[in-house]
């Protein structure tokens, strides 16, 4: 008996979800990020101004924010894993629909609506799974989940200019679309969102079971939560706050190109921001167990604030650099804690 408890601790499943999450953030931030990687050649190809092409990431952008109040509801009926799949799916679709598109419009309307619509399904029905799993670990638990954004953000654009350098940007979305559907379906197959399925509790078998039950019964209904003073300043704080967060994501490598560094090394500037949003999520996810969890995020929002004024003195290589290795360690911190 104590023989077969010790082996279900040994692969405690939560761990799975986590990985399964990580997998998902991963492919669904990392596709959305490649944005920038392609902003050169859909100028030249499509004649659409620099302006109005960042338009389509803003556009995705809030659209997955939005859906987080929809997508979290809809996973409790339908359950996570049903909704990631559908989420990954549409990734997948945007991006290849993006390869085929004639005009900008149509640039918008795949990626903006298959990535904003797709990641808006997926990424607060995992991380809430994750959440499910543990209650003593959380912070930890969901910052390595969502580090999978970090690493995306590092790995996914300089991959995709690799790939319009190599095969063109049209074929270049193809390949995009296809990976990110098979790889992010798969993840989400992976997903379980109650413990109790598997006989399992909370944080494995270590928690009580008073514990675990009241995890599943206390707390409010959205109905009642999106009325309160605190979900609504969250709200208000998120949107506001996302106008000058995506900035960087969508504009740094243009500006980097325009003050005489070559594209190859500026697309590297957006890894930067993935390594320091990698660190943020490791190093401070677990900070803010400590420290509180409204500390930490009002500490955050001062560091984002910060590095981009930083950025408005950068021009040069490593300046822009720290900036966005700066950038990157507060904006990880800020994901980490923010769902």
């Amino acid at each position: 008996m104590m023989n077969n408890h010790h082996q279900r601790q040994g692969i405690f499943y939560g761990w799975v979800v986590v990985a399964a999450t990580f997998t998902l953030t991963f492919v669904g931030f990392g596709s959305a990020y490649t944005f920038s990687a392609f902003i050169e050649v859909l100028q030249q190809d499509l004649g659409a101004s620099r302006g109005s092409v960042s338009l389509v990431f803003s556009l995705a952008g809030f659209l997955y924010f939005c859906l987080g109040v929809v997508s979290g509801p809809l996973a409790d009926r339908f359950g996570a894993r049903s909704l990631c799949v559908v989420g990954m799916a549409l990734v997948g679709l945007g991006l290849v629909l993006a390869g085929q598109a004639r005009t900008i419009a149509e640039v918008y309307a795949a990626y903006g609506l298959g990535i904003g619509l797709g990641v808006g399904c997926a990424y607060v029905p995992a991380l809430g799974a994750v959440q499910r799993w543990f209650v003593a670990r959380r912070g930890l638990a969901s910052g390595l989940a969502v580090s999978g954004i970090g690493l995306g953000t590092l790995v996914m654009p300089p991959l995709a200019t690799w790939l319009i350098a190599t095969l063109g940007w049209r074929e270049a979305y193809l390949v995009l679309g296809g990976a990110a559907a098979a790889v992010g379906i798969g993840a989400s197959l992976l997903l379980e969102s109650d413990p109790g399925r598997r006989g399992l509790r909370p944080d494995g078998a270590l928690a009580e079971p008073g514990v675990a039950k009241s995890v599943a019964t206390e707390g409010v209904s959205v109905k009642d939560a999106i009325r309160t003073p605190q979900f609504v300043g969250l709200y208000v704080a998120c949107l506001l706050s996302a106008i000058g967060v995506f900035v960087p994501f969508v504009h740094l490598v243009p500006f980097a190109v325009d003050h005489q560094i070559a594209p190859t090394v500026a697309v590297l500037l957006l890894s930067a921001i993935g390594v320091g949003s990698t660190a943020g999520r490791f190093c401070l996810g677990g900070l803010a167990d400590r420290l509180g969890r409204d500390t930490f995020l009002a500490v955050m929002y001062a560091g984002i604030a910060v590095s981009l004024a930083v950025w408005a003195f950068a021009t040069g290589l490593l300046a822009l650099a720290a900036f966005a290795l700066l950038f990157g360690l507060f904006y990880g911190g800020w994901v980490a804690v923010l769902p």
